[in-house]
């Protein structure tokens, strides 16, 4: 028996660059929607045209260049709307116009100024408009979870009548709960004629955390497309998570039967593309793609994993394409993933010489939020050495409108004073050359960040520091009220660790 889908529609592009701090360019809504199509979206919703010449543009090349899925323009209930959005998506090969109009008697009487009976007539006219342009029609009922259920009733018939072939329900201001939603798109369902030939859609807004939730008792009642976003990006609070949607369908088939043709590997791809253009970061207990979701750091479970992923994993990293989850040492950590760390660094100990480490582990643990694989190699050798191999000895740096960054650094290195100068992309850009000239640095910056320890002009500025060389990557931390001279001592501080892991490893390795 073929298993049946949901209608991927994702919003990400339009909805979802409604976020604050999320507006994308051309390029950069060209590039997403490539990934969208890499990731098996069945729609892609790209864009509102008629919002701005912009945006416009965005939602005719991904129309042009983007091959696969549907590709769709939002219209408010008007012809020069609807217009618009034919002309922008008209070179795609699967195209769709979603229009829509109010629906509560709240917006209508605030918002849009209208009587009920003038806007089932827009809503009717705009349906018919639209499938002048195109076979494939959306219409929504905005705010429709505070709408009065009979008139909600009458304005999608109104819309079938009039040609829609999806109509999507949306809780515009995430106000519905699981239940209530169920009832009313079981409501509709049942009361809409030759809703056989429609396609039910949802789009739940975030507001009360229940977007997820609430799509998927729609799903239970009857629905067969969900409107969602990449990371769960959206006006407000978001819209409901593509990753959660898709997964939750996967992982609960036995409550669902049913399924997505998402590509599963491309969902964290797809998840770390959306934040690098948007710069919107994704908190880490995020579920699916937050940094946490595969890190595990309580001692029973990992104890649990190392024996069978299945104990504490209801789903493989890997399926996602993230390379594998994380035994994250802390306080919480227990002797079996610490022994497995030291093997994965190289030392196979047990007996008293694993006891006695694991106790100064469990010390260390107790002072640092995160134990790295550096600072266990510092445990097993004692400590870092006092002669680093590299130390700062001065540093200057110029930038500025029309200057090009230049920094000019004087390393001590092994006991020598040697100095270079570079320029760069920033005058940070322009020690970090500078200290790569003299050290012969080739691996990579993974992550720079800078944050305020105090407040004011005078605050002293944390930097940290991720490099990765050779298959090791490593962190540090460099502290200054110059936050150039804080980064140079980060950046040194990482390379003198990388240093430390060419040590011998068979200080306390067992036979």
């Amino acid at each position: 028996m073929t298993q049946e889908n949901i209608i991927i529609f994702d919003t990400t592009l339009r909805d979802g660059e409604q976020s604050p701090g999320c507006s994308m360019n051309i390029e950069e809504k060209l590039r997403m929607a490539k990934q969208l199509a890499k990731l098996g979206v069945d729609v892609i919703e790209a864009g509102f045209p008629i919002a701005s010449p912009g945006d416009f543009e965005a939602v005719h090349q991904i129309a042009k260049d983007v091959q696969g899925p549907i590709i769709c323009g939002l219209a408010r209930a008007n012809p020069k709307d609807i217009a618009r959005c034919a002309q922008a998506v008209e070179p795609a090969k699967r195209r769709r116009i979603h229009t829509f109009i109010s629906s509560s008697d709240i917006h209508l009487q605030y918002q849009l100024k209208k009587s009920r009976e003038e806007v089932l007539v827009d809503a009717a006219n705009a349906v018919k408009y639209a499938r002048t342009f195109v076979d494939d029609v959306e219409f929504s009922a905005m705010d429709a979870t505070r709408s009065d259920w009979n008139y909600l009733l009458s304005m999608f018939q109104v819309a079938i009548d009039n040609g829609a072939t999806t109509l999507n329900i949306p809780d515009t201001v995430g106000y519905t709960i699981p239940t209530e939603f169920f009832e009313l798109v079981s409501f509709l369902k049942a009361g809409l004629k030759g809703a056989e030939a429609v396609r039910l859609s949802v789009h739940c807004h975030n507001d009360l955390g229940l977007a997820v939730a609430n799509s998927l008792a729609a799903i239970q009642a009857g629905a067969r497309q969900v409107e969602c976003t990449v990371n769960g990006i959206g006006e407000r609070a978001g819209n409901c998570s593509m990753e959660e949607i898709v997964m939750t369908l996967h992982v609960r088939k036995d409550k669902f039967g049913l399924g997505t043709g998402i590509v599963q590997d491309q969902i964290y791809p797809s998840s770390r593309l959306l934040t690098t253009i948007t710069g919107m970061t994704v908190q880490p207990n995020k579920a699916i793609v937050g940094e946490n979701a595969f890190a595990h750091e309580s001692g029973i479970h990992q104890d649990g994993l190392l024996k069978n992923k299945l104990t504490y994993e209801i789903m493989t990293p890997e399926l996602l394409g993230i390379p594998s989850n994380k035994m994250v040492l802390g306080k919480h950590s227990g002797r079996a993933a610490f022994r497995d760390k030291l093997k994965t660094l190289g030392y196979d100990m047990g007996g008293d010489a694993l006891d006695k480490l694991f106790d100064e582990f469990k010390i260390l643990a107790d002072k640092k939020k995160n134990v790295y694989d550096e600072d266990i190699m510092a445990l097993i050798d004692g400590q870092l050495p006092d002669d680093l191999k590299y130390q700062l000895v001065s540093l200057s740096a110029a930038g500025g409108l029309d200057v090009k960054p230049a920094a000019t650094v004087a390393l001590k290195i092994n006991g020598q004073t040697s100095q270079a100068s570079a320029m760069g992309d920033g005058t940070v850009d322009a020690v970090f050359q500078a200290i790569k000239q003299l050290t012969g640095f080739v691996g990579v910056l993974t992550k720079y960040q800078v944050k305020s320890v105090t407040g004011g002009t005078d605050a002293l500025g944390e930097v940290y520091v991720t490099l990765e060389d050779s298959g090791r990557k490593v962190r540090a931390t460099g502290a200054h009220t110059d936050v150039l001279v804080g980064s140079a001592m980060a950046f040194l501080q990482a390379l003198n660790k990388l240093e430390f892991y060419k040590k011998p490893k068979d200080l306390l390795a067992e036979p």
